[in-house]
């Protein structure tokens, strides 16, 4: 039994930030899962991933990534592919601690994240 095929896209981390990131049509990176160029030949898939390799001055660990198409874009088939989208998976640090005044009660008040977030409330 065959196994099902889906689309693809390029994945990567920004060399720099660490963010996930991913290769668009104009060969470039964004931090948008919608605005990555999504193949369904298996061909272009690896020629793409060659060229995400490639941008060793901009990314870091590039690999495909199976995704469905949905009527607001690609969305990740695996959960992994959803959880690195997200960033950390905690408040104290990261994308979350900058979006919300959320802080975990064991989050000593004086470290440069708590000072952010008390910062930002």
């Amino acid at each position: 039994m065959s196994r099902e095929s889906f689309p693809q896209i390029v994945t990567a981390n920004a060399l720099i930030e660490g963010d996930v990131v991913y290769l668009t049509e104009a060969h470039g990176w964004t931090r948008e899962l919608s605005e990555a160029l999504v193949l369904t030949n298996p061909t272009d898939a690896e020629l793409a991933l060659a060229e995400g390799d490639a941008q060793v001055a901009q990314v870091v660990g590039c690999y495909l990534a199976n995704v469905r198409l949905t009527a607001s874009g690609p969305q990740p088939v695996h959960f992994r592919e959803d959880f690195r989208r997200r960033g950390p998976s905690n408040y104290a640090h990261g994308k979350q601690a900058e979006g919300s005044a959320h802080m975990p009660a064991d989050t000593p008040a004086d470290t440069p994240t708590a000072a952010k977030a008390i910062s930002a409330a």
